[in-house]
């Protein structure tokens, strides 16, 4: 053989890897199948990196164990991967029922992109109770997407009576849930079709990789999701799978920690006289805590409370005051942030009075000392920009 022919074929046969706590990140696009037959038996055989290869797999039966699914597929962000469940099971003229407190570029993807293609949209209250909303739901319905605790407001819904009432209909139901990261709420185990998530938040932890997972137990849903990925041509990348997988092994120590210190730091704002109300749902005497309690094993370190009723000025000057608080819009990483919540509530059906303006708090890893310092200057500031 000529040097170009060695030099291209050099090292395709490399010896069995050495085995490490982690996968092997494993790249590439073209797949070498051993024989002619193999080329074009996609039931049996990987025939594209598009795919996913080991690393990947690796990261999807993590999931799988952890959501108790029977197969997990993945996405390149948390947005695709709700969109991408519901283009999966979705045809024109279905209708699917959607919470209000949906995270808004959902909102944005139902009403810009699902109504276009012929899928009827609706919207219900989040204390609506389930046997109202199934009982409403007409001969179109396909799907019910539900998020508990709901982005920004933390209004949680009965997703066990849910997911039993839509069963007996014939109508699925899916759960955005990012908030418990797959670990402190199994939505599979409680009834629910669909468990989707966003693992850019918890489960990768450092606020540097995207990406979301869809997982399910019925095997058709399954085949469903993972023939939607491919027709749509989404991937992930082997980096990503890896960062996220290194992620997920600390998962549960991350929660832990930043759950215990969202609980201090939200009893604390509690007794502030600043502050109007707290929307904690793990906190006693916060809406919806009994349902916490009953379903949930944890909390994540995500909540809002409401500052006394004062102007925007007031709230510019609370959150300007924040040192140690990032001002960002997402969470799950290792730092804290903060948002001010209300000109994301304009396009919701449902108008609720929350007390006052809102702030969403995601408490990081840093002490719960030096949080609730930076916090208390926050006050100041806004009680001297509200007088």
């Amino acid at each position: 053989m000529s040097d170009e022919t060695r030099l291209i074929h050099a090292g395709s046969k490399p010896e069995p890897l050495c085995r490490t706590v982690g996968p092997p990140i494993q790249k590439g696009s073209t797949v070498l199948l051993p024989d002619a037959a193999s080329l074009y038996d996609d039931d049996h055989c990987t025939t594209y990196g598009r795919a996913g290869l080991a690393t990947q797999k690796a990261l999807q039966e993590a999931l799988a164990a952890m959501e108790g699914a029977v197969g997990v597929a993945l996405y390149p962000s948390g947005l695709a991967a709700i969109s991408g469940a519901l283009l999966a099971v979705l045809a024109a003229g279905d209708e699917v029922l959607v919470v209000d407190n949906i995270y808004k570029p959902v909102r944005r993807f139902c009403d810009q992109v699902l109504k276009r293609f012929g899928v009827g949209v609706a919207y219900f209250d989040p204390r609506t109770p389930p046997e109202a909303v199934v009982g409403g739901s007409s001969g179109k319905t396909r799907l019910i997407l539900l998020e508990s605790p709901g982005s920004l407001s933390f209004e949680m819904q009965d997703i066990p009576r849910f997911a039993e009432l839509a069963r007996e209909r014939g109508i699925l139901t899916a759960v955005d849930n990012t908030w418990a990261a797959g670990l402190l709420f199994k939505p599979l185990e409680h009834g629910v079709d669909l468990s989707l998530q966003a693992l850019t938040k918890y489960a990768g932890g450092h606020s540097d990789v995207f990406m979301g997972s869809a997982a399910a137990r019925d095997p058709a849903l399954v085949r469903r999701l993972l023939d939607g990925v491919d027709h749509l041509g989404w991937a992930v990348s082997a980096d990503d799978a890896y960062q996220m997988l290194r992620g997920l092994r600390t998962l549960p120590t991350r929660l832990r920690v930043q759950g215990e210190a969202g609980l201090r730091v939200a009893a604390w704002l509690a007794d502030q006289p600043e502050v109007a109300a707290l929307y904690h749902p793990a906190l006693p005497g916060c809406p919806d805590h009994e349902l916490w309690k009953r379903d949930y094993s944890g909390a994540c370190g995500l909540f809002a409370f409401a500052l006394r009723p004062g102007p925007q000025a007031a709230v510019d000057a609370f959150l300007d005051a924040l040192d140690i608080f990032g001002l960002g819009f997402s969470w799950g990483g290792f730092e804290s942030l903060a948002i001010w919540c209300d000109p994301q509530f304009p396009p919701r059906k449902v108008k609720r009075d929350y007390r006052g303006p809102m702030i969403r708090l995601h408490i990081g890893l840093e002490p719960v000392d030096d949080l609730i310092a930076d916090l208390r200057k926050g006050l100041d500031a806004y009680a001297k920009a509200a007088l």
